[in-house]
């Protein structure tokens, strides 16, 4: 029997798609397991959940470190004493540096369906534009801003009473069930990203 794919999962907050993850990976079905939490904070929701689940966690703050290139180090460091076959970003309001980008394959969400409405504004930007649906993105960290490779899209449609808090409620609910889905396919069956396609399976011969 294979091995369960090896996650890291980073978080800044709440963590509510690590403990929808937490929960995935309590079946041996999945194909995963969450072999540590980082957070670039103390004293949050997501390390106590990771805690309750009696899973290793770590803290890097910017703060702590002369330089940003030193924290860049620290986080690359910390991350690769687990040897993850997987980073998710899971609200990680941090950057991460092309160095990690290059030694994790990470993956992030964004509450919009990129490439439109990149930022921290998506729920709000996609109703000020008037669209009539908007969505979830899961896609590859590259060195841009919800800029990398799609590997998945879920779309939520907007509805005439939203407003900002309502439309983003919905789009959190089908982003978490899209990113529980796909890391657990990529777990089970593997990731290749050429150049933007990105194949979910076993790589072609």
């Amino acid at each position: 029997m294979n091995q369960p794919a090896r996650l890291v999962v980073l978080v800044s907050g709440a963590g509510t798609n690590l403990q929808a993850l937490v929960d995935a990976c309590a079946d041996p079905a999945y194909g995963a397991r969450i072999v540590a939490v980082g957070a670039d904070r103390d004293g949050i929701e997501g390390l106590a959940r990771a805690e309750r689940a009696g899973i290793p966690t770590f803290v890097r703050q910017v703060s702590d470190f002369e330089t940003r290139e030193g924290w860049d180090a620290a986080i690359t460091t910390v991350v690769e004493r687990f040897e993850p076959d997987l980073v998710v970003s899971a609200g990680f309001m941090k950057l991460l540096s092309g160095d990690f980008l290059e030694r994790f394959l990470t993956l992030n969400t964004h509450p919009a369906l990129c490439p439109a409405f990149p930022g921290m504004h998506g729920p709000r930007d996609a109703l000020e534009h008037g669209v009539k649906v908007t969505g979830a993105t899961l896609f590859v960290v590259d060195a841009g801003v919800d800029t990398g490779p799609i590997v998945a899209q879920v779309p939520v449609p907007v509805e005439e009473d939203d407003d900002v808090d309502s439309l983003h409620e919905r789009i959190k609910i089908a982003e978490r069930a899209m990113l529980v889905e796909q890391v657990g396919r990529i777990a089970r069956d593997g990731i290749t990203v050429e150049g933007r396609r990105v194949r979910i399976g076993p790589a072609s011969r």
